[in-house]
Formats: structure tokens, sequence, C-alpha cells
């Protein structure tokens, strides 16, 4: 499956279950995949692929975006918009890396990829680099290690790649 960026995916069980240690928003069923998952490539390596939650929870995160806002001159938690015409939160808090591997399906509604605006997804694109470059210096905005995260992709991905003779 070719991921493009800016499109939103579903992402399988196992993934889940390889990183359960790690506390990640876990897949929810009762008829309906969820959550979803925003994604974009990693600008060093295109075979990871950064994947950022999407909640409804908006008034929730709205509260906790403001009392952060307080005390702090950035809050890179969150960003806020539109996806088919109601606003959603984009949990930069809960970002993770992935692969391929893991990824279930794309994210449709009657048959057609979920779009959002070109500027939105500039903002979380970068809202989202800003976590991943804090994280690179050991200042983790996410609750888990996404540094750690990538790098056990990497050697699982390294690792499985046949050597040629």
């Amino acid at each position: 499956m070719k991921v493009e960026n800016g499109k939103f995916y579903f992402i399988k069980d196992k993934f889940f279950d390889v990183f359960k240690d790690y506390k990640l928003m876990q897949n929810k069923e009762n008829g309906n995949k969820r959550p979803c998952f925003f994604c974009f490539n990693d600008q060093e390596n295109e075979e990871i692929i950064w994947f950022v939650p999407i909640s409804s929870k908006v008034d929730k995160y709205k509260t906790i975006y403001k009392s952060k806002k307080k005390t702090r001159k950035k809050v890179y938690n969150f960003v806020f918009g539109k996806v088919l015409g109601k606003e959603k939160t984009f949990l930069i808090q809960n970002i993770f890396p992935t692969t391929e591997e893991y990824i279930e399906s794309k994210y449709q509604n009657k048959m057609q990829d979920v779009e959002i605006t070109e500027k939105l997804k500039d903002e979380i694109i970068a809202m989202s680099t800003n976590v991943i470059k804090l994280a690179q210096k050991g200042i983790n905005i996410p609750f888990y290690d996404i540094i750690e995260m990538k790098n056990i992709l990497l050697k699982k991905m390294y690792n499985n790649t046949p050597k040629n003779i």
C-alpha cells in the first residue's frame, strides 16, 4: 500500500501489541474503526510514517490547550481543524511512528479519500515536526519515547531485510 502524506489511515492491532508498554491510544471497535490517524513521511527516512490521532472531543482539548497557554509561550500538544465539515482535534501529543507493515487501510468517506485543507495539513506537519525535533533533543511532548519507537521500527525493518550474498 502506498501511503500518501496528509491522508488518514487506520492501524492494525498488531502494531499496538508490539508497543503495548507505550500506553498508546488503542484501536476501538463498536462497528467503527477508530481512531483514524493523519499521516506524513519522516524527513530522514521515508519508510517511517508519523501518525497523529484525531479526536472529536474538541471542547475537552480546547480547555486543556487554554490552560497550557497560560503558562507556556508555545503549546505543541494540539492542532484544531475541520475533517468532513466537523471540528476535530489533532492530538500531536499522541504522535507516533510506524511503517507500512502496520497500516490496515485508508480512511474514506463514500469511497472517496478524506481530505483537509493544505493549510491545515501544513500546520499539523509543522507542529508535529517541531515535536519530533524536540524529542530528538530529549524533550518529549508525547507521553512516551517516540525516538525509541522509531529506532525499534528501523531495527526491525533492517533486520528483516534479506541480505545479498
